[in-house]
């Protein structure tokens, strides 16, 4: 047996180039996770034959790759004992061999460039320097094909190129343990033991005093001051909503077995696909029951009712399905389904359920709004025709009528008897009795005149009124319509009704007194005039004086109003009025209502709110402080408004029509400005009677009590009280 050989000297013969044989392995290896190695005499640097029978090596040669399984080089557990080899000599020439941690028996790298990257040598002929100083030559590089034959014989498998010395290096079957304990996961050396025992290295037995004798701190049983603001910071961001929170989705327990499921994806778009067509049923089958075929009675009977209630499809019957014709209104259907989809796009909207009582406005109760006319307490009755206009005294005590019957009528109030009579020779269209409490004159437009009459009431007045109504002869020439400055109306003295006349050039349809009782205006809204501003007129009583309003009129006008405390002058067209000041002779406000064709028109008594009805059933209430379009248009007539009215002191309006109803609404003005105007509907009067398609023609309220006139086309006048 040869003796073993150093370690050093071992590793001289592997530095060699030329050789490629295994060199003899060091035998200091006597762990129970090696392999049996032995040398035999006469083999030098060769793995024995026995070695290789015993070993696992050459129980499977694909373990032997260059994968994790090559390098494993058993299954076997590490932690078992391999056995020592006790056919080789090598342990007891080695049982007095230690090894040393010592740098100093470690072999020194052949190239001593240190970390210099190796391709700064790639042109080179050397890759570096020994510990001389001398070149390292590179060796030639090997054919391919023998390094690959190389490799898979089974004596060169440890074999590893180290670049950086540009040789071969041999893993020793130490450094073969070790990387096999690695690639397990294991602790490289065999002789550590992870679950070590735990040794107490500071023991104290029998101390009598502790580490130290200091009192505990006081911060050891308090709250962090640190960590309490950083849990404050966080709570407030957390309620400000700077930190959010994922909300867990909350699957549902059931579902729909037979929804669609569509319509149940939440979220993205809200598309619904359109409902699909309705399937064939057995009616429509080519070969039907005897049941669904209709007899020729029936046939007959779907000729004569109309297109849209007769059947789509009469059923008919075929003995074969070859004999069946194609469809008629195949193409037509076909087309009027993609109409449907083109044209008819559906989305899914949500539907809000909302009670339809609280839709409405909170309005107060009627009862605490009372009083307010209601109920019919009186009638008037003597003319033959429909009563056109009404009119009540400023004391209230009596009240005047107008009919078409060409009569006049004075009445009184409480009682309803027929104080004076009138007759005039055409239909009165106007009745408007002088505001003034002094003056007892009643002005009546009858055609194309105006008569102001002496009621005749107030005893101590009459001197006065009668030099009042007394005109001179005119010397002014006839009115001459083509002359710029000719005049319009005529004042003329009628001795037959102890009053005056007023001449007009076309027909007088309404009279408007202004507050004072001196100056009233007059109307004639005809279709054809030579000039405009002839339409309205302004008359002084007291000088017997007309003058034509100094504005352009733009349009047909209706009617007119005097503001009840300014110098303000109301005039509406068919679709608009116009507020105009007489001292200054300009335009004030343009009120555009929106409507067709205005009927009448009344004013506030506080003059800043105007009430406009039309021919087409709709009422409009104007703040003029707020805007110029209208604060509430009432749709509640369905007739033609025919006169609107405001009470003198009372929150009261009321509106009548030829539907024959009259509505009184509750009407509160503020005076702040900031609070819009309290409207309510209280109640519907009837009682009138339709006369040729006409109803109720004109309303007026009591000047002190909460009462309300109505004149009809039935020639009756009627009081409506509390």
């Amino acid at each position: 047996m040869k003796a073993p050989k150093s370690k050093q000297e071992s590793k001289s013969k592997e530095k060699e180039p030329q050789q490629h044989v295994v060199e003899e392995e060091d035998p200091v290896v006597s762990d129970s996770d090696d392999e049996d190695w032995s040398v035999e005499e006469g083999s030098e640097g060769s793995l024995s034959d026995s070695g290789l029978e015993n070993s696992d090596f050459t129980d499977n040669k694909e373990d032997l790759t260059t994968s994790d399984d090559a390098v494993s080089l058993d299954d076997e557990d590490d932690d078992d004992d391999v056995g020592q080899d006790s056919q080789s000599e090598s342990g007891e020439s080695h049982q007095g061999v230690e090894e040393s941690d010592s740098s100093e028996d470690e072999a020194a790298p052949r190239n001593t460039i240190g970390d210099v990257p190796l391709k700064w040598y790639e042109d080179e002929e050397h890759i570096g320097y020994d510990i001389s100083g001398k070149k390292l030559k590179k060796k030639e590089k090997q054919d391919k094909l023998e390094s690959f034959l190389e490799r898979a014989d089974l004596k060169n498998w440890r074999k590893i190129y180290d670049e950086y010395n540009d040789e071969e290096v041999e893993i020793t079957p130490k450094e073969a343990k070790i990387i096999r304990r690695l690639l397990k996961g294991k602790a490289p050396h065999a002789e550590f033991d992870p679950h070590a025992p735990y040794v107490d290295w500071f023991a104290w037995d029998g101390a009598k005093h502790p580490m130290s004798n200091a009192p505990e701190p006081k911060r050891r049983f308090i709250e962090s001051k640190w960590e309490h603001k950083k849990i404050v910071k966080l709570i407030r961001a957390i309620r400000n909503g700077y930190i959010k929170f994922d909300k867990p989705k909350e699957e549902p327990k059931v579902y729909n077995l037979w929804g669609d499921d569509q319509t149940e994806k939440a979220g993205g778009l809200a598309y619904i696909p359109a409902p699909k067509p309705q399937l064939p049923g057995h009616e429509e089958s080519y070969n039907p029951s005897l049941e669904f075929i209709p007899t020729q009675e029936e046939l007959d009977a779907y000729q004569l009712e109309f297109e849209e209630d007769r059947p789509k499809f009469i059923p008919k019957r075929f003995l074969s399905l070859r004999s069946v014709p194609a469809y008629e209104k195949a193409v037509k259907e076909t087309f009027d389904r993609c109409l449907d989809l083109y044209l008819c796009p559906r989305a899914r909207k949500k539907r809000i359920n909302i009670d339809p009582e609280s839709l409405k406005p909170k309005l107060p109760s009627r009862k605490d709004l009372r009083p307010y006319p209601s109920t019919c307490y009186l009638e008037y009755r003597g003319h033959k025709g429909p009563v056109m206009s009404i009119s009540t005294d400023p004391s209230g005590q009596w009240i005047a009528s107008g009919s078409s019957d060409g009569t006049v009528r004075i009445w009184e109030i409480d009682t309803g008897r027929c104080l004076k009579i009138w007759e005039l020779d055409e239909s009165v269209n106007f009745v408007a009795w002088n505001p003034s409490l002094e003056l007892p004159i009643l002005a009546v437009a009858v055609g194309a005149d105006v008569y102001l009459l002496n009621a005749g009431l107030g005893r101590e007045e009459q001197h006065k009124i009668e030099e009042l109504l007394r005109v001179e002869k005119p010397e002014a020439p006839a009115p001459d319509e083509s002359s710029k400055g000719a005049p319009t109306v005529i004042w003329t003295e009628d001795e037959k009704q102890k009053g005056i006349r007023l001449k007009h050039i076309k027909t007088v349809t309404s009279v408007e007194w202004h507050r004072k009782g001196d100056y009233f205006s007059s109307v004639m809204p005809s279709d054809i005039l030579v000039i405009e501003s002839r339409a309205i007129s302004v008359h002084q009583l007291s000088k017997k004086f007309t003058q034509r309003i100094p504005f352009k009129l733009h349009g047909l006008p209706v009617s007119t109003a005097f503001h009840p405390s300014r110098s303000f002058f109301f005039i509406s067209t068919k679709m608009t009025v116009r507020v105009y000041d007489l001292l200054k002779h300009e335009l004030v406000k343009k009120l555009e209502t929106g409507l067709r064709n205005v009927s009448s028109i009344a004013i506030h008594p506080g003059g800043d709110n105007v009430l406009v009805g039309s021919r087409e059933g709709k009422l409009c209430w104007f703040d003029m402080d707020l805007s110029s379009q209208p604060y509430k248009i009432l749709r509640c007539h369905k007739k033609d408004i025919t006169s609107v009215a405001y009470h003198r002191t009372y929150p009261l309006f009321a509106s009548c029509s030829d539907d024959g109803t009259a509505y009184v609404f509750h009407g509160m003005v503020y005076s702040d400005l900031n609070q819009n105007p309290l409207i309510v509907p209280l109640e519907i009067l009837r009682g009138h009677h339709s006369s040729n398609g006409r109803g109720v023609m004109d309303c007026k309220f009591h000047p002190r009590q909460p009462w309300l006139f109505t004149a009809g086309a039935d020639s009756v006048i009627k009081l409506f009280c509390h």
